[in-house]
């Protein structure tokens, strides 16, 4: 299990320390100009996942920018085996949540299965739910060239987004869990996402599961920011599934996943030790009471 240095855990300021997304000074909320200028630096940054406030609100202290409000909520703590079951109202639920628990990340918040596809209306209609009711910042969907014209309403109407390509899980039942991009064919295709959704206007996008020679050329090639998940360390920022990052999930990892920490050792021991304590009697004792 990797441990942390102190030198390692601390955030890290760039030359002008108040700009800097990660470890930066200024408290106000992180907004997508705020990425942009930080591509131009050449400044790389971390995100995370998030679902709940309370543990969007120790990511937030800890200085991550930028916290996804992912469909991933449907694996990590629906006990969906996909994301696709997951509704626009349960994202809307775990989404304000989120928003009410941090203070100066930007909170991106899923589109989730069906809540976009039919076209740029239905996606403007559910993204402006996330907006208003649940207050995130910008909206994710999946999709390169097939969702571009969703993308380029929400942001004419002035929502900001951030696209998915590459590995997209919402449509696990037609690519299954597999590297996309490898061969040219591919690769050329990958490419034309990658443009497609920079042209209609995202402000960034996540390349997931993607080689990562091709990963280097997206984000060579783009003048918005990358975000990696499985595609390599020369994209600008990376994101893992923070259940997956501290060691809560159960089983095995993507191989792309570093665990930093094992939660679920963590909290096994203490649920056994409350455990006995209560049945050996010695939970509560007189400390532990009111008189």
């Amino acid at each position: 299990m990797t441990q942390l240095s102190a030198a390692q855990s601390t955030p890290q300021q760039s030359s002008d320390g108040s700009r800097a997304l990660y470890g930066g000074k200024s408290t106000r909320r992180i907004t997508v100009r705020d990425i942009g200028l930080a591509k131009e630096r050449g400044e790389k940054w971390p995100m995370l996942t998030a679902y709940d406030a309370m543990t969007a609100s120790v990511f937030d202290e800890a200085g991550i920018p930028v916290i996804l409000v992912g469909d991933s909520a449907g694996n990590c703590h629906l006990g969906y085996e996909t994301t696709v079951p997951v509704t626009l109202d349960q994202m809307t639920m775990l989404a304000a949540a989120v928003v009410r628990g941090t203070r100066r990340s930007l909170i991106v918040g899923d589109l989730p299965f069906g809540s976009y596809q039919e076209g740029p209306v239905q996606a403007l209609r559910s993204a402006t739910r996330l907006v208003k009711e649940a207050g995130v910042g910008a909206v994710k969907l999946e999709g390169g060239e097939r969702s571009h014209e969703q993308i380029r309403l929400l942001v004419e109407s002035g929502i900001p987004v951030m696209a998915h390509i590459g590995l997209t899980p919402q449509s696990v039942h037609a690519m299954g869990y597999r590297v996309q991009g490898r061969g040219e064919e591919a690769a050329q295709q990958l490419l034309r996402d990658a443009k497609a959704v920079q042209d209609a206007g995202a402000f960034a996008v996540v390349l997931e599961l993607v080689p990562a020679e091709l990963a280097a050329e997206v984000t060579r090639v783009l003048h918005i920011p990358t975000v990696g998940i499985g595609a390599g360390p020369e994209t600008d920022a990376q994101v893992l599934v923070w259940t997956d990052m501290l060691g809560l999930t159960p089983g095995r990892v993507p191989k792309f996943v570093k665990q930093y920490a094992d939660l679920r050792e963590v909290m096994t021991g203490a649920v056994r030790a409350f455990a006995d304590d209560v049945v050996g009697g010695t939970f509560p004792q007189d400390e532990h009471s009111v008189h």
